[in-house]
């Protein structure tokens, strides 16, 4: 059977997807087997989700974006034998110390891989930014507050090798979609606080950020949108998953899981990029509130007619580059300072 050219495209697209979702790529050693993964959630799927309601969506991984190539599967750290792996984006003029921004990827914080934030990272490097794509523990393999603890030990290793790859770890900025969203506030919001600092990596450095980029993730998990999931017989939903207990079982683990509950003075400046979708900005406007108390900065920018995943692809990954771009250099500036 002779195969279109929209078929093959197809085709070759979801094969990469399946090897980049089971974090391979290759010439590349597979990951240890006795990991549990849920590879449910990838480019590709998001895809075929959205292609009915969105014909025109094009998968952005699918392409080769402008950047340089990454320093790839450097460990940031080991929990109990189980090393965490970054792919770090480093620009090309080494003889300046370059803001450095941490992306974390989205999946229900229990599906997805790092490699999907490669196109957002290649764009910041070309724009002067380091960009590291970090690895977590999702819920099929470890519950919350593991992924917070990894992320917190992923911005101790970018200060620590600061020198080692011209990155400025005073200019540090936390970038998350959906899931990753969350995390990214959650982990913004939070320094210094033992319960969610943990211990992994070098403790001696701080884990504070100086911005936060927030697609799509939300901020209240006692929000009815996420709360009020877990009724009858359905199958878990994702926060019930990660937290290990419903909401009605354990609302202090939800509330205490939720960014909104922990804003503070110190708290950085933040950008919210939104799809169209109110449930995906659960607690975001109760949140923008408080940073106001506290006279923290904070934006929000809605991309219309967009489903859940419009950062993954054409046309919107675009708009979304601007917005973040935009954002950091006012927050974290683009002039260089000199080792």
């Amino acid at each position: 059977m002779r195969m279109s050219w929209p078929d093959i495209t197809e085709s070759l697209v979801f094969a990469v997807c399946l090897l980049v979702c089971r974090g391979t790529s290759p010439g590349q050693t597979p990951p240890a087997t006795d990991i549990p993964r849920d590879t449910s959630f990838t480019p590709y799927s998001a895809w075929k989700s959205i292609r009915g309601s969105y014909p025109g969506a094009r998968l952005v991984e699918a392409e080769i974006s402008d950047g340089p190539s990454p320093l790839q599967d450097i460990v940031y750290a080991s929990v109990g034998g189980r090393d965490l792996h970054l792919d770090l984006f480093v620009p090309a003029d080494s003889s300046v110390a370059h803001p450095v921004v941490v992306l974390i990827h989205g999946g229900g914080w229990r599906s997805g891989y790092r490699q999907m934030e490669w196109p957002m990272a290649r764009r910041l490097a070309a724009r002067g930014f380091a960009a590291a794509t970090v690895e977590y523990r999702l819920s099929p393999e470890a519950p919350y507050p593991a992924a917070v603890h990894d992320i917190k030990a992923a911005i101790r290793w970018t200060r620590k090798h600061s020198r080692d790859h011209a990155i400025d770890p005073q200019r540090l900025a936390l970038y998350g979609c959906s899931a990753g969203g969350h995390l990214a506030a959650l982990v913004g919001v939070t320094s210094g606080i033992p319960l969610f600092d943990g211990e992994e990596g070098d403790t001696s450095y701080t884990t504070g950020v100086q911005a936060v980029v927030d697609i799509d993730g939300i901020l209240d998990f006692t929000d009815p949108a996420e709360s009020g999931k877990d009724t009858g017989s359905a199958p878990p939903s994702a926060g019930r998953s990660w937290l290990g207990a419903s909401f009605k079982e354990r609302p202090d683990l939800w509330r205490e899981a939720s960014p909104l509950n922990h804003v503070n003075e110190t708290s950085p400046p933040i950008v919210f990029i939104n799809s169209s979708l109110d449930r995906f900005h659960a607690g975001r406007d109760g949140m923008i509130l408080k940073l106001n108390t506290f006279h923290v900065r904070s934006e929000v920018h809605t991309i219309p007619h967009t489903p859940h995943t419009f950062w993954l692809f054409h046309p919107w990954f675009e708009e979304t580059v601007v917005y973040v771009q935009d954002f950091l250099d006012r927050t974290l500036g683009t002039g260089h300072q000199r080792q």
